[in-house]
């Protein structure tokens, strides 16, 4: 139940926080140099940070449980032990998803 609630949750998500940051994005960089860096200024700052590591985890948790609905729509995977290993494997592996792509970004 709970998968399934995290995946309606960070789909709402992407779609109302995610296209916001997208269109402001977008419209900085269309508006020229100071629009574009007023948006790196506020999306660097600690809370720009948790919008966007929230932003990243709700597209990797959502992406892992689309997959695990994409297996089970195929006829696999309904078998009790199965389904619930996938069923906590998936927001897990959207936390380790979320480090390794934030990981990479801070050490560059």
């Amino acid at each position: 139940m709970l998968t399934s609630i995290l995946h309606r949750v960070t789909g709402d998500g992407l779609a109302l926080v995610g296209l916001g940051v997208l269109l402001w994005w977008l419209g900085a960089m269309a508006s020229g140099p100071e629009a574009y860096e007023t948006f790196t200024g506020l999306m660097t700052t600690p809370i720009g940070y948790v919008v966007l590591i929230g932003l990243t985890w709700a597209f990797f948790n959502h992406m892992m449980s689309g997959l695990r609905h994409f297996v089970l729509d195929i006829g696999a995977g309904y078998e009790l032990t199965v389904n619930k290993t996938w069923a906590i494997a998936s927001p897990i592996l959207g936390v380790l998803l979320t480090i390794a792509f934030w990981a990479i970004i801070f050490l560059k």
